[in-house]
């Protein structure tokens, strides 16, 4: 039993890293042989995991062979265009200035329902509203509106100084101060102290803090509603 479990958290962890090596690409966005290599991975660690009398080896050779092997091709990849069109594919254009694209979509076995499918999924409703639409090596469909159905922009609106949008500096968490955070904010424990204490708090006592690029902070206090 015991030989069972160590074989099972061995090849787990031959897989994981497997799949590491391989990028952070979520199973839908995985080409064409990244996605044959993590299927074969998963079936070659079942068979040494399910029979005990096959070698553990017999699982991850095999698996290492192919993450060297998908190395390799990525790399030939970046260097070779003739290698990443035979293994990722190139985008096609579907749609044009508002028109579909027959023959492209018969060569990708791609029918008119899915493609009106994609545009209302990502919001447009009329192929007409279309400048350019893309089905990418992924196979997701990328959309170029025409001007005339492209969403208000703040340099439409002529809108003057308008606040930074950006990822916020999360300052405390669970209690604890985030130091890295408070050096990527420009900022030191000290004033962080400062501002909890005009808040009559101390760092146990917050269980989030944050800190936008607008310069606002938000906190809210341990099982108390949220306090600014």
């Amino acid at each position: 039993m015991i030989n069972l479990v160590i074989r099972t958290l061995i090849l787990y962890l031959t897989v994981t890293a497997a799949l590491r090596i391989m990028g952070k690409r979520q199973l839908g966005e995985l080409q064409p042989s990244e996605l044959v290599v993590a299927i074969m991975i998963s079936d070659l660690a079942s068979v040494p995991m399910q029979d005990i009398g096959i070698p553990i080896f017999s699982g991850i050779i095999p698996a290492v062979t192919l993450i060297a092997a998908e190395v390799l091709l990525s790399f030939m990849s970046l260097k070779s265009n003739t290698v990443r069109r035979f293994v990722s594919g190139s985008p096609s254009i579907v749609v044009y200035d508002g028109h579909i694209n027959e023959k492209e979509l018969n060569r990708l076995r791609f029918n008119i329902n899915d493609l009106l499918e994609e545009l209302r999924i990502n919001g447009y409703y009329d192929v007409k509203d279309v400048q350019t639409a893309i089905v990418e090596t992924s196979g997701k469909l990328s959309i170029i509106p025409k001007d005339s159905s492209r969403p208000v922009t703040v340099a439409d609106m002529e809108i003057i100084n308008p606040g930074k949008e950006g990822l916020p500096y999360i300052l405390i968490a669970d209690g604890r101060a985030n130091k890295s955070e408070l050096q990527r904010a420009g900022k030191d424990i000290v004033w962080l102290k400062d501002e909890l204490k005009k808040r009559g708090l101390i760092l146990k006592q917050v269980f989030v803090c944050s800190l936008d690029v607008n310069g606002g902070l938000f906190v809210q206090r341990k099982g108390e509603r949220d306090e600014k």
